[in-house]
Formats: C-alpha cells, sequence, structure tokens
C-alpha cells in the first residue's frame, strides 16, 4: 500500500501519539460481531490526524472488503428474522457512487460519515456507534454496533437501524450491558448533535478532496493481524 513504509516508521517512532500525515494511506476495518476475524477493511486516504481528530477520504471506485452470506447473497437482501444467523463470508467489491468523508475524535463511541450527492451537493452526516478505534501501523480497527443516527443539513436528526439493533441482541450478537453501553453513546452523540457541536459545526461539509491523491488500493493482507491483538 502506497506510503506504507513511512507510515509504518511514523507511527512506530510515536508510538500511541504518532501521527499519519495527509496523503498517507491506511486502512478502516470492522470486525464481525462477536468474533475476532475482519469482515469490513476499507483503504482511505488520511486528511488529517492529530490529537484531535482523524479524518479520511473513502474515494469512489475503491475497492474494498464486505461481508456476504456463504452462497454470495448480500446481507441486506436477507430477512432480518435470519440476517445474524446464516454462515457469512467475505467478498472485494468497489465503493460506488460518491466518496465518504469519516470523522473519528478520539476515544468516541462513533464515527461521523459525510455523505454529498453527484455535484458536491451535502447531503447528511451519519452517525455510526462503534467501539472506539484502535489505531495500529496499518490503520484504524473498530466493531460496527448497528445503531445509527442520520442528521441532515437543517440539524434535524433520527435514528437508524433500530430493527438490526434489536435483532443483533436477539440473536446473541451484543449482550445487554453492552447494548446499554450503545444507547447511552447514542444519547450522548444527541447530545452533541442537540448542541451544534464538533465536527457538525465544523464546516467539513465544505471541505474537498486533493484532486493529485490515487485511489488507494486494497493489500493482499488487509485482514492481518495487528501486534496489539496478536497476544
Amino acid at each position: 500500500m502506497a506510503d506504507g513504509g513511512a507510515m509504518t516508521t511514523e507511527v512506530e517512532a510515536g508510538g500511541a501519539t504518532g501521527f499519519w500525515a495527509p496523503g498517507t494511506q491506511i486502512l478502516w476495518r470492522y470486525r464481525e460481531n462477536a468474533g475476532r476475524r475482519f469482515h469490513i477493511a476499507r483503504p482511505v486516504t488520511v486528511v488529517r490526524d492529530d490529537d484531535e481528530i482523524l479524518a479520511v477520504w473513502l474515494a469512489p471506485g475503491t475497492e474494498c472488503v464486505k461481508p456476504v452470506l456463504a452462497d454470495g447473497t448480500s446481507v441486506h437482501r436477507e430477512p432480518l428474522e435470519t440476517r445474524y444467523t446464516k454462515p457469512r463470508s467475505v467478498q472485494r467489491d468497489r465503493w460506488f457512487g460518491t466518496g465518504v468523508l469519516k470523522l473519528a475524535r478520539s476515544g468516541e463511541p462513533w464515527s461521523v460519515w459525510l455523505f454529498w450527492e453527484p455535484g458536491w451537493r451535502f447531503k447528511n452526516w451519519y452517525v455510526n456507534l462503534e467501539e472506539p478505534l484502535a489505531r495500529w501501523s496499518g490503520g484504524v480497527d473498530s466493531e460496527d454496533h448497528f445503531l445509527d443516527i442520520s442528521v441532515h443539513p437543517d440539524r434535524s436528526w433520527h435514528w437508524r437501524d433500530e430493527d438490526e439493533f434489536a435483532q443483533a441482541q436477539r440473536d446473541g450478537l451484543m449482550d445487554e450491558p453492552l447494548a446499554a453501553r450503545v444507547r447511552e453513546a447514542g444519547l450522548g452523540a444527541v447530545e452533541v448533535i442537540r448542541a451544534w457541536g464538533p465536527p457538525f459545526a465544523d464546516g467539513w461539509q465544505n471541505w474537498r478532496p486533493d484532486p493529485s491523491w490515487a485511489v488507494p488500493s486494497l493489500p493482499e493482507d488487509w485482514d492481518r493481524t495487528p501486534a496489539h491483538m496478536s497476544s
């Protein structure tokens, strides 16, 4: 992956406080729920990385890894009642449509994604509730928590995927203490939205990617285990 050597050196030299330079290509990954394997991997380009925030760009056409049912069927075409219990595999695919800007503030149990319509007409913010990002030399890892929030340009908002959140609990992918933490995190995000705190008030909807950036490639070892998990 481009810049991989320099990226690794910088992070290892800086330890937990090392930051990636803008333009560096890293992986943004999610582990499967109630498991240790990675089932989502998205190569992204670093926009900004410091004590306050990690911002990355998922470019249109990027080759990614996504979960599918064992027979190759899209997960979201499976009825909710059996969506999380049928055997799964992973599949390479490409991110089509407009790109996504992902923002993660240090230690927060959610990330905020920005979506645009064609022609850079801003569509909405999307709060993805998840484990706080774990950094490693090649990128960041998390685990999705099903429940999400859509936030619109007029600052209105609504919960998303509450049905999936409930089904995940019924299927044993999330116990009661974790579900309670996720709901609490969601309410914390709602407080930020109502106060119009960062990153919503920071003008990220006006950001545009550097036209010189190449679309990152998906490395063959996209599912490698970071050193911090190897024990």
